[in-house]
């Protein structure tokens, strides 16, 4: 946990660092990596996140796809992420933690395609440090689909800390690295 930990705090200080014309330029190619993958362009049905500041930006290629893709964001519902469609940023409010999420209260249980997912590192092996509290890891071990984390290059580290309940990717994208 203390290694988790310290990571942690490594990435928070270097995240606070890249300016935000970098973030645009970052994941603008991340995301061209993802539309030429076979696995995105035959789904119908994409789980994405609304990003944080700190985070790869999320919202120009979930309001792109949403118009010809069923586009999913997660929402807490107790300890427990719950999907709900992405309709438009104004349909939005902020929830726990203050992320915003779709206030849908449709929720929905069909079959995930395609599954992009945030962390605060990932590793070599496609191991993904959370920020830790376990949502994701508890959620993704419910489905079974094709799972990509997202990130900056120097997210990737050598080794992340995981064990039993740490749920791998199947690609991790960052600007220069695509490791499958």
């Amino acid at each position: 946990m203390e290694n988790k930990n310290l990571i942690r705090d490594k990435m928070k200080i270097l995240k606070q660092q890249v300016p935000d014309f970098q973030k645009t330029e970052n994941a603008k190619i991340v995301f061209k990596k993802i539309e030429s993958l076979t696995e995105f362009k035959i789904a119908k049905t994409i789980l994405l996140y609304w990003s944080l500041p700190d985070e790869m930006p999320t919202h120009n290629f979930v309001e792109k796809w949403s118009n010809s893709k069923q586009v999913l964001l997660p929402a807490l519902d107790g300890e427990e992420i719950i999907l709900k469609q992405f309709i438009s940023q104004k349909q939005m409010t902020a929830g726990k933690w203050g992320i915003l999420e779709p206030n849908e209260n449709e929720c929905f249980s069909e079959k995930i395609d395609l599954v992009v997912v945030p962390g605060v590192a990932f590793d070599i092996k496609k191991n993904r440090l959370g920020r830790g509290k376990g949502y994701y890891d508890r959620f993704l071990t419910k489905i079974n689909t094709f799972k990509i984390g997202i990130c900056y290059d120097f997210q990737l580290i050598e080794s992340v800390p995981a064990n039993y309940k740490d749920v791998k990717m199947n690609a991790v994208i960052t600007p220069s690295e695509f490791i499958r």
